[in-house]
């Protein structure tokens, strides 16, 4: 039976776990999940969604033919340690924001099959926005099965390993984006007249609606916007005050600046987990 193995539980593996056994990719039994000491944790997700978990890191390894590094990106190398001699010919995939294809390379100090991945936590909910990139030494069947693994979770596209810090202040970060933009169209409603509740159930259909006549109607956002916008109107009236504030601005620098961070993070841990290593 092949079983997929998670080192860290926090909320991405979780994301990921529920996304995949409701989907009917992996059974509770062949769902591994390790961390270092937080019992109560493995606990809860043993109780929650029947799956196997453990603290040994050794047994995880040697029972799974997919590794999933979910850690916190500054344990990876703590995470690592101590099931290099168990790593052969298993797919490991990296959920890690920051940390490249090299450095975990030199952490497990050989050669292996190796992928980036930058899911989001719409994962659980089977609707992540994934792209994935991989080593060399990731054989274009492992590279269809990761693809199979995060398709089954939402979509996911094959992108080189430099565009993934891009990727990460796109749609990595993106949900987070959406959810504020919510919070305000939430609190502009009560304060327009209308029940919160009502206020919610219209946004969220109307976030819906429009996403999927971009996605269905295959029109440019700037055409679609156009078609709902006349003249004098109070669309352009609500749309020529996000320009006064600078919206568009202020999200291409936002993205730009979540871009930059993946960059400095990446930076930043390769340049401590090598100083740890000397």
């Amino acid at each position: 039976m092949t079983k997929i193995g998670f080192i860290g539980a926090g909320s991405m593996a979780e994301a990921m776990i529920a996304g995949l056994i409701n989907g009917g990719v992996y059974k509770p039994n062949q769902v591994i999940v390790a961390n270092r000491t937080n019992t109560t944790r493995l606990e809860e997700l043993a109780t929650k969604y029947d799956i196997i978990t453990t603290h040994d890191k050794k047994k995880l390894v040697s029972e799974a033919s997919i590794i999933v590094l979910a850690m916190k990106p500054k344990d990876v190398k703590s995470g690592i340690d101590g099931i290099q001699e168990f790593i052969t010919n298993q797919l490991i995939v990296s959920v890690l924001a920051g940390i490249s294809i090299q450095t975990i390379t030199n952490i497990l100090g050989k050669e292996a099959s190796i992928i980036r991945a930058m899911p989001n936590t719409s994962a659980t909910i089977a609707k992540s926005a994934t792209a994935i990139a991989a080593s060399e030494h990731v054989s274009m069947a492992q590279i269809k099965k990761c693809q199979s693994l995060f398709e089954a979770i939402g979509i996911c596209k094959l992108v080189e390993e430099h565009q993934l810090d891009a990727v990460t202040g796109v749609s990595g970060s993106g949900p987070a984006y959406v959810y504020l933009l919510v919070e305000a169209m939430e609190k502009a409603a009560v304060e327009v007249g209308l029940d919160a509740h009502v206020a919610r159930e219209l946004i969220i259909q109307t976030l819906l609606g429009s996403a999927e006549m971009i996605e269905s109607t295959k029109k440019l956002p700037s055409q679609l916007r156009k078609e709902v916008t006349s003249p004098n109107g109070t669309t352009e009236a609500g749309i020529s005050i996000l320009q006064e504030h600078g919206f568009e601005d202020a999200v291409i620098a936002c993205i730009k600046r979540a871009t930059e961070r993946s960059i400095e993070l990446k930076t930043m841990f390769s340049e401590v987990l090598s100083t740890t290593e000397n």
